[in-house]
């Protein structure tokens, strides 16, 4: 005969039930990947915005103060020649380039507002300029013969002095090259002006004065071009510091997240799996016929209901046999 031995399971079912505790769970997992998504959204407008600012604010107003100052030079170009050979023509591309300097500092006033103090003195510059052009031309008075004789003589020896730069450039340095080269383009500026006002002293006052307004002009366009440079250098510093910042910061959660997980997955199913364990090893030692059985049980919830009610089972099936 067989000899029953009676044995004690203990059903340790902590917490609540488990429906509340997988939706508290749940709701936790929720509450930290909220940030991740706010954080995600924060950084991905931010971005945009920048990129934004850049694309269509600050690059293109520095492109066209660059395209103004290249204009400003296309008028000064045409202004020596009209003051040097009296043609209609240069007189009329000189307006036409400031015309449209003109409209390209208005829309970097659109783009940019908070330069309305820069380009309203540019404008005004500008005004200036036009208006010591139109003393000049009635200086000039009627169409005459320029003094070629004298400006063949200054072109050649620009020539000369340009042909011996370049023989030895090789032997200089490129920085060097290109300050020497500045400085012949503005010693034959001066010299040219100097022919013109040897031909006409009326003009030696106006071609000093245009010459400082345009020097002017292309002042304050050089300070708009750059600053508005230095804004996309500063949106592209800032645009790193946020990408920084938002990798640190979705690394940071995402790693909460993760070992949240991570304890989940742990605890959750031992504190579930553990008490259904030591129930199913009880039902097996009492069908097995091994004796009878007590069960210690602690906790509420699902589980614990369940180890009761199979308590009740086995505590009649013992009493009908």
């Amino acid at each position: 005969m067989r000899l029953g031995i009676r044995k004690t399971f203990k059903i340790l079912a902590p917490g609540n039930s488990l429906r509340k505790r997988v939706a508290y769970s749940l709701a936790i997992a929720r509450f930290i990947l909220v940030p991740v998504i706010l954080l995600a959204v924060y950084y991905l407008f931010e971005m945009g915005w920048i990129v934004d600012r850049i694309v269509n604010v600050d690059a293109p107003a520095a492109t066209l103060a660059q395209r103004a100052s290249i204009e400003i030079l296309e008028a000064r170009r045409a202004e020596r020649n009209y003051l040097l050979l009296h043609e209609a023509s240069y007189l009329a591309a000189n307006r036409e380039s400031l015309g449209i300097t003109r409209q390209i500092v208005s829309q970097i006033q659109e783009l940019e507002p908070q330069d309305m103090g820069e380009t309203q003195k540019a404008l005004e510059a500008l005004g200036v300029y036009e208006q010591r052009l139109s003393t000049a031309v009635s200086a000039i008075g009627q169409p005459g013969q320029a003094d070629a004789d004298r400006i063949q003589a200054v072109v050649r020896a620009y020539e000369k002095d340009l042909n011996d730069l370049l023989r030895v450039a090789n032997l200089k340095r490129r920085a060097q090259l290109i300050e020497e080269l500045r400085n012949r383009v503005g010693s034959f500026d001066t010299q040219i002006s100097e022919t013109v006002q040897a031909g006409n002293p009326a003009l030696a006052p106006v071609t000093a004065d245009l010459q400082t307004s345009s020097q002017e002009v292309l002042g304050l366009l050089s300070e708009l071009e750059t600053e508005n440079w230095k804004r996309v250098e500063n949106d592209h510093r800032e645009a790193r510091r946020l990408m920084r910042s938002a990798e640190w910061a979705l690394t940071i959660v995402s790693a909460i997240t993760l070992l949240f997980s991570v304890w989940v997955s742990f605890i959750l199913p031992r504190q579930v799996v553990k008490p259904l364990i030591s129930l199913r090893d009880a039902v097996d030692h009492v069908a097995q016929g091994n004796g009878a059985v007590d069960f210690e049980i602690a906790g509420r919830g699902e589980v614990a209901e369940l180890a009761r009610s199979v308590q009740h089972l086995i505590a009649r099936l013992q009493q009908n046999a």
